[in-house]
């Protein structure tokens, strides 16, 4: 069984957050260990490995980077491991810019406003690569699955520079 499933849930990318929440506290009630406290010990196991499954899925389809990443692997789609290096130049070039752009931000002279334009861009680029991927997802043709796991990568990239920056902002004002 699916987590999507395991909600009751159709496959989607898009989903109300606030169901998803309501599905996870009646299937962890459901499955509490105390409620199985006089049950035998296969049974009582059963519960406490059923409820792990309802945590891992519930944090997998809250998270929507997660959720797309575990959607493409439903699709059979082999997620490209992070390390290696991307197939677009572009986005290489791209990467070495916003990393000189973190390391400016170290040295500006005015750092609220370093950090202010570098966050803003972050965040611009984040959110037009995100749109593309839900748009990708939302294709289910094996070319937009294929694109879709790039631009998941990309975004996960966009995320760990976003934690950077917060770091660089911490040292700069925890002086």
């Amino acid at each position: 069984m699916n987590y999507f499933e395991l909600f009751g849930l159709t496959p989607s990318f898009t989903l109300d957050e606030k169901q998803l929440a309501d599905v996870f506290q009646r299937l962890q009630k459901s499955m509490h260990p105390d409620k199985f406290a006089h049950a035998s010990q296969q049974e009582q196991l059963l519960a406490v490995q059923k409820s792990s499954m309802i945590n891992d899925a519930y944090q997998t389809l809250k998270v929507p980077l997660a959720r797309a990443q575990y959607m493409l692997e439903l699709r059979g789609v082999e997620m490209p491991d992070e390390q290696s290096t991307f197939k677009d130049t572009m986005f290489l070039m791209r990467q070495m810019e916003l990393r000189e752009l973190l390391e400016d931000v170290k040295h500006a002279s005015d750092p609220d406003d370093a950090l202010f334009a570098a966050s803003q861009e972050l965040d611009s680029e984040y959110q037009s690569l995100f749109t593309e991927m839900q748009v990708q997802i939302a294709s289910q043709t094996d070319e937009d699955n294929l694109a879709a796991s790039e631009s998941l990568r990309k975004l996960k990239f966009y995320q760990k520079l976003q934690i950077e920056l917060d770091r660089i902002e911490d040292q700069l004002f925890d002086m």
